[in-house]
């Protein structure tokens, strides 16, 4: 007998009243291993159905936390269900290891930052492995090992050769605390994402991913993702901003530092006649120019470099400007021109850096002008509208209309104008109709140590030259210094200096590293054939991609979701992939929600250091523990560290188990919303695994022997087998759909079920319908609790020569499917008087006549006419008297 089977099929008298989680999660979690139940090859078997579930990894920062626990949790359910299932389930774990929380620990600690990374990695690793995932560990690694950063140099270098990679100088947005540069994305509020300092315009020279040329295949591709979530396409849609409209050339009045003309990019050429004046942003040549030979201008070009730089934080400033003086003529009137301003508003990034500002139909031109005196002119007018009297003073006016105040455009509506300004301005040779992208190529140079080298080599003589494939990979120093501010590569005595590979003169390698987003932007095609010698093998990845379901948070639908989808594209222009799209699947769960508390002080407390009363009529009250000290009880939010409206994962997995902690978060709310983390909650989720097991263990003397007969008769184990076969369906159901607490609600219910049928162990055929119930009871809750059900099966099968894990999903018969009988609730004047159960198909004449004849029925009438009979077919008969 199996020595694992057999312990857990003897259990002691203690044993069979209390489930002992403590001993029997870390034994299965042995024997899971033992028998590779997880792992699986590079190239699934000729035949086999494979399925790829994968959740997005996560940075080693020391300890695991809720959302973790949600995220794996739900990953891991789709995992064992599709593996029971009969698919070959690819399920790995990673670490997205490089990034400045390592660096920075470095030099607050003094600690170097592959130290810090690797000891954090064991860490979690030990905390997720405590949790039960069936994951395929033996595929581990992290981006900052070696093998793996340096298949993505090999990487870089053939986008590189395909014209994917190109150096350019641009302003960029600097993190002053961070000492680095950062994408447009990582710019929240305009603060760095991970600092929060006020991020900075600086002008460098940098590397660039040419996301660019795929954005209209980006665009176009999302009407293909029909299982992601509209809300990520439409984000990402945004994002990528496809716009049409015109390129306005305005010719200055005078000729400035070489330049004639200003252009402007605009998707409402409708409006030109509405225009008081044009603005460029402070990094665009006129601005320059401006602050060149004025003083003014050149301090008004630096306070805009200080600004933010996200979107939401120039809509949120107020809108400030700089009349340089400069004046340009209008297309369209001869002989007008109209003042040059530099704008805070304005980005460079976006269109040309140059805006025409028509007060009239854009709001924040509208508070611009108004700010500073300039003319307001209406230019559409309203549905209905009277042109003699519509104004535009107080409030700019942005719907659609007519077009009036604007010579030949003079009637059009909106769309017919812009087509109709299009036309003229290119008559004119003053401008084209063009389509605009927002979305901007990807600067991934970084100024740190801690990230993947760029390989790249610089020599005066040759220019930049790419680090020849047997020269890879370029490993990062050990030795570095983080006592000096920047950035250690740069000033590392002897790493950087090299000779040039092509012509041999003394060289200085490339000592900006990788955003850690390139890191995570192929991930999950290493994950097919983690140690192979290049950065994916054809095989294994034409086999396992796409990733047939990816679960992680939504903050990631722009960032990595889209670098991930350019990725794809890249490695296909460059040989490495047949696919274009990584995900075929992706589902967005909801964040783990707490309470927050505040001492009386105002500092944020943790839950473990407060303790609660509730007064009769409810109210709840909070003191600091083992005081007196009151605490004001906060609303429920996102736990984060900041409020401390955390808990820890581990002390609830020590105290309650991994099951506990697995139930609970998949019961409270359906996984793509936020749910609440409550100890009641997770104490009732800790009853029922007890529940569960005392169910098993109390049955187990009256259950007949494996492979025994079932009962075909009508009674009371024909009816729990019926409920058996319905739960099996209704749980398959809601788990093909990602209704994960829709399939915990049933299980309760077949286990309330189970419970009330105790009663009837004596009937005839019970004894094999109850072993049936317990086997399936213990199977359906085996992709959210997979140590009990393994503790449940092996209590009900002793010796069992496979594990719940290596068992094929249960099928209802549909012979028991079928709905026998009826159960109505019958009320008079809208009041329960009795419920009766009726063959299905059942004439609702003949059903009107035995609800009526009850005699609880026949009492609630009380010899009064019935005046109207209602029916809800399968719920309820009503009386109206």
């Amino acid at each position: 007998m199996n020595e694992i089977t057999a312990s857990a099929a003897t259990p002691s008298r203690d044993a069979v009243a209390r489930h002992d989680f403590a001993a029997a999660e870390p034994r299965w979690q042995a024997e899971w291993d033992r028998r590779g139940c997880f792992a699986v090859p590079d190239v699934p078997p000729e035949g086999s159905s494979k399925y790829y579930v994968l959740e997005m990894f996560p940075y080693p920062s020391g300890k695991i936390h809720m959302g973790h626990v949600r995220n794996y949790t739900l990953g891991d359910v789709v995992a064992r269900y599709k593996r029971a299932r009969g698919h070959l389930v690819l399920h790995p774990m990673g670490w997205d290891a490089f990034g400045l929380p390592a660096e920075n620990a470095a030099r607050e600690r003094g600690v170097h930052p592959a130290k810090w990374t690797y000891d954090n990695i064991a860490n979690m690793r030990a905390e997720l492995k405590r949790m039960g995932l069936s994951l395929d560990w033996s595929r581990e690694f992290a981006t900052c090992d070696v093998e793996y950063y340096g298949r993505q140099q090999k990487l870089f270098l053939d986008f590189w050769k395909a014209g994917l990679v190109e150096r350019k100088e641009s302003w960029v947005n600097w993190d002053p605390v961070d000492g680095t540069v950062l994408a447009n994305e990582q710019v929240i509020d305009g603060r760095g994402w991970r600092s929060g300092a006020l991020v900075e315009k600086k002008k460098l020279s940098q590397w660039f991913l040419s996301i660019t040329k795929y954005a209209p295949d980006l665009l176009q591709a999302l009407d293909g993702l029909d299982r992601w979530p509209e809300r990520v396409k439409l984000m990402q849609a945004n994002w990528i901003g496809r716009s049409e409209g015109a390129r306005v050339r305005f010719p200055l009045a005078e000729p400035v530092a070489g330049m004639a003309e200003v252009e402007v990019f605009t998707t409402r050429p409708d409006t030109l006649f509405g225009m008081s004046f044009l603005a460029v942003a402070a990094e665009h040549p006129l601005a320059a120019a401006a602050a060149a030979r004025d003083p003014r201008a050149a301090e008004f070009v630096a306070e805009c470099r200080r600004m933010g730089t996200s979107e939401a934080a120039i809509e949120q400033a107020e809108k400030r400007g700089f009349d340089t003086g400069l004046r340009v003529a209008h297309p369209f009137l001869k002989g007008v021109t109209f003042p040059v301003w530099i704008a805070n508003f304005v980005l460079m990034e976006y269109g040309t850096g140059a805006i025409f500002g028509c007060p009239g139909h854009d709001e924040r031109d509208h508070e611009f002008a108004s700010k500073y005196g300039l003319a307001i002119r209406p230019v559409v007018l309203p549905p209905g509208g009277d042109p003699a009297g519509f104004s535009v003073a107080d409030a700019a006016y942005t719907d659609d209309g007519t077009i009036f105040n604007s010579g030949f455009l003079d009637g059009l509506a909106v769309p017919a104008a812009k087509r109709r300004a299009i036309e003229a301005l290119e008559a004119k040779g003053q401008g084209t109709g063009v389509v605009n992208w927002r979305l901007r190529d990807w600067g991934v140079s970084r100024q740190r140590y801690w990230g993947c080298p760029i390989p790249v080599i610089h020599c005066e003589a040759c220019g930049a030259v790419p680090v020849p494939d047997d020269q890879l990979p370029v490993k990062l120093p050990e030795d570095v210094d983080f006592s000096k501010p920047g950035n250690p590569l740069d000033h590392h005595p002897g790493w950087k200096h090299v000779a040039c590979p092509s012509c041999g003169r003394a060289a200085r390698r490339e000592t900006d590293t990788c955003d850690t987003f390139v890191d995570s932007s192929w991930y999950f095609a290493r994950f097919c054939s983690p140690r192979a010698a290049e950065p994916v093998t054809g095989a294994a990845v034409d086999a396992w991609l796409p990733v047939d379901q990816y679960i992680g948070g939504i903050e990631h639908a722009i960032l990595h979701l889209l670098y991930s989808r350019f990725f794809t594209r890249a490695m296909a222009a460059t040989g490495h992939l047949k696919l274009a799209e990584p995900f075929a699947g992706l589902f967005t769960q909801g964040m783990v929600q707490h309470e927050s508390y505040k001492g009386a002080d105002g500092r944020w407390l943790y839950p473990e250091e407060v303790e609660f009363s509730v007064e009769g009529d409810g109210t709840r009250s909070a003191v600091v523990k083992g005081g007196n000290e009151p605490v004001t009880i906060g609303r429920v939010e996102a736990m984060s560290k900041s409020k401390r409206n955390t808990v820890d994962p581990g002390a609830i997995i020590g105290r309650y188990g991994a099951d506990t902690a697995r139930w609970f978060i998949l019961s409270d709310n359906p996984p793509e919303r936020d749910m609440e983390w409550t100890e009641s909650g997770v104490a009732g989720a800790f009853r029922f695994t007890q529940r569960v097991w005392r169910l098993a263990a109390n049955a187990l003397p009256a259950l007949a022997p494996a492979g025994a007969p079932m009962p075909a008769a009508a009674g009371p184990a024909r009816k729990l087998r019926q409920v058996t076969h319905r739960t099996i369906a209704a749980v398959t159901e809601a788990l093909e759909s990602f209704a994960f607490n829709v399939a915990v609600a049933r299980i309760h219910e077949f286990a309330n079920a189970i419970a009330e049928m105790e009663a009837q162990a004596a009937a005839e055929g019970m004894g094999a319908a109850r072993r049936e119930a317990l086997e399936m009871l213990a199977r359906l809750s085996a992709p959210m609790m997979p140590h009990l059900a393994e503790e449940v099966y092996a209590l009900l099968n002793p010796g069992a020569d496979r594990l719940v894990a290596q068992l094929p999903w249960p099928e209802p018969e549909a012979e028991l499917l079928r709905v026998e009988a009826v159960t109505l609730a019958v009320q008079v004047l809208g009041k329960l008087r009795a419920t009766i159960e009726v063959p299905a198909g059942t004439a609702e004449a003949e059903i009107f006549a035995l609800a009526e004849a009850d005699e609880n029925v026949q009492r609630a009438l009380g010899g009064k006419p019935i005046k109207k009979r209602i029916h809800v077919p399968g719920r309820v008969v009503n009386f109206v008297v």
